[in-house]
């Protein structure tokens, strides 16, 4: 893969899904392979994604791009997602697979895809509108609301900014369910303030939002972003290399804080992907193993634990 440009068409962009972090980022490299092969694509067609690909856009180790792509078979198999298509004047709102097949060779490593068929003219339908961005944009997201928030708004980048988007048609757009984050506070707490933040710090835009509102209850958002200067872009889009050492705290949690904060993460979309486990329990376990013992970990785990420790709880308040 080489420059890792993403091109998706406006209505694949504008679409509702839901995909966890690992499958967004296997859709995207899927894409890329699709535009780079140069041989066209049909809903025939078997892409491979490679875990030494997945390693080296992501910045993960083996072991989690080898989890990544095996899991995949079952998930990524199983997601939908809608868009809207107007034929002949008639508004359609149509439902459809990710993938029609999907496969994975196991002592390889290797993941195939074949594009179910609606997918496939959304992606290589160049004579209409559509979006193209360099995959390295989203590589430091790691919130799946962060990557189809930035998705959304440089679909917009000609006049940089968005209209008002109806509260519920938002969430559904970036892949929140409508039993999650009900309370407005809990929506902006968990949602949509991480998923500015991340892109603010690690794109090349720089994003602000506005609440509209129906008397005093809010009924939607709308954006506004500009480019960031080129050097700003290309800091921005660099890989963190914070040490360790400088995300773990210098005072070891008591195992009552490990307790606590370990059941906080382990629900966190934001750390999701790390999850390998059946349920919030054994994750959490894995999660305080971390939080007790980080030099046991690669580095990169050990710098989303942490990062995500800081921010979502009273950690970052206490002197611990």
């Amino acid at each position: 893969m080489k420059n890792g440009l993403v091109v998706k068409d406006n209505a694949l962009m504008n679409a509702s899904y839901n995909l966890e972090v690992t499958e967004q980022r296997l859709m995207l490299l899927a894409i890329i392979n699709a535009r780079e092969t140069g041989n066209g694509i049909t809903a025939d067609s078997k892409l491979q994604i490679h875990a030494s690909d997945y390693m080296k856009h992501f910045n993960v180790d083996k072991k989690t791009a080898y989890e990544a792509l095996k899991n995949a078979v079952d998930n990524l198999f199983n997601r939908q997602f809608s868009f809207r298509e107007v034929r002949k004047g008639t508004d359609f709102i149509v439902k459809s697979r990710w993938v029609s097949r999907i496969a994975y060779a196991t002592n390889e490593a290797i993941l195939e895809i074949t594009f179910a068929p609606d997918v496939v003219p959304l992606i290589l339908r160049l004579e209409e509108h559509f979006t193209s961005y360099q995959l390295k944009q989203v590589t430091s997201l790691t919130s799946k609301y962060a990557i189809r928030l930035y998705e959304l708004l440089i679909a917009w980048r000609e006049v940089g900014k968005t209209p008002q988007i109806d509260l519920s048609e938002f969430r559904h757009k970036i892949g929140v369910e409508d039993n999650e984050y009900k309370a407005m506070n809990h929506f902006k707490a968990r949602v949509l303030e991480p998923a500015i933040k991340q892109i603010n710090e690690h794109t090349d835009i720089t994003a602000t939002y506005e609440q509209h509102k129906r008397g005093r209850t809010i009924s939607g958002f709308s954006f506004k972003f500009k480019q960031k200067k080129p050097k700003q872009a290309e800091i921005a889009t660099e890989t963190p290399k914070t040490a360790t050492t400088d995300l773990a705290t210098t005072k070891p949690l008591t195992e009552p804080q490990i307790a606590k904060y370990s059941m906080i993460l382990c629900k966190l979309g934001s750390i999701s992907d790390l999850s390998n486990f059946p349920d919030y329990p054994t994750f959490a376990n894995w999660i305080g193993n971390i939080l007790r013992s980080p030099e046991k970990a690669d580095e990169q785990t050990v710098k989303r634990i942490f990062t995500a420790l800081k921010t979502e709880t009273d950690y970052g308040k206490k002197n611990v």
